[in-house]
């Protein structure tokens, strides 16, 4: 391409009349300039196409692992389970503390001390009651005599004050609505009663109350 430009150079030179290989040199000089711009100017242009290429690959690549990001479903944080501690003794296989799971009833318990010992009596005993953490159950034996409830046990109407629901306690006598939502928040802040004369800690119950009650409550 350089030889066919710088003879088309020298006709022209001869045909205006332009001699002197200084003219010549210097009409070259200013094509090969021409050219090489050129030649650069087709290199920036495929360096940018090809930077620009690359550009839209990664920014593809940055919005597809956007997307699978939120398509990926958020793993929720787990609770830790609320377990209960409950004393079982009596006629059962195997009297110690255990820890059940929130909600258990005292059959579950009964079943985690070893079951029923031989001579067990449940006539007394209520195995479909509410646990509560803390609560201690006893199982009778055959002709043991009953003065107090454990786990919805009753003997004769008591009311256990660790199970109780609020309709229960309201119908003893003395105690309200408001008292036995007291005496139900007493026990979820302090813990179950282990005494029934500990039901004088809850506010609005002292000796008086509780001596009408004693005789109809248990723990």
């Amino acid at each position: 391409m350089a030889q066919g430009t710088g003879r088309g150079v020298r006709r022209a030179a001869r045909r205006y009349g332009l001699v002197g290989w200084g003219v010549v040199a210097g009409a070259l000089a200013l094509v090969a300039l021409v050219v090489a711009l050129v030649c650069v100017a087709v290199r920036g242009r495929a360096t940018e196409g090809l930077f620009r290429g690359q550009g839209g690959i990664e920014i593809e690549r940055a919005e597809t692992a956007s997307e699978k990001a939120e398509e990926e479903p958020q793993e929720e944080p787990q609770e830790e389970p609320v377990t209960l501690v409950v004393h079982v003794d009596g006629m059962v296989g195997m009297p110690g503390v255990y820890e059940l799971a929130e909600g258990a009833r005292v059959s579950d318990a009964v079943a985690a001390a070893g079951g029923l010992a031989e001579g067990a009596d449940t006539s007394s005993l209520n195995l479909a009651a509410p646990l509560a953490d803390g609560e201690k159950v006893h199982v009778p034996a055959e002709g043991e005599e009953v003065t107090t409830s454990s786990g919805g046990a009753s003997s004769g109407d008591l009311v256990n004050l660790n199970n109780a629901s609020v309709e229960q306690l309201d119908e003893l006598p003395g105690v309200g609505e408001a008292t036995a939502r007291a005496i139900i928040e007493d026990r979820e802040a302090n813990g179950p009663f282990t005494t029934p004369e500990d039901l004088m800690r809850v506010s609005g119950i002292g000796e008086k109350k509780f001596a009408k009650l004693e005789g109809m409550i248990c723990v």
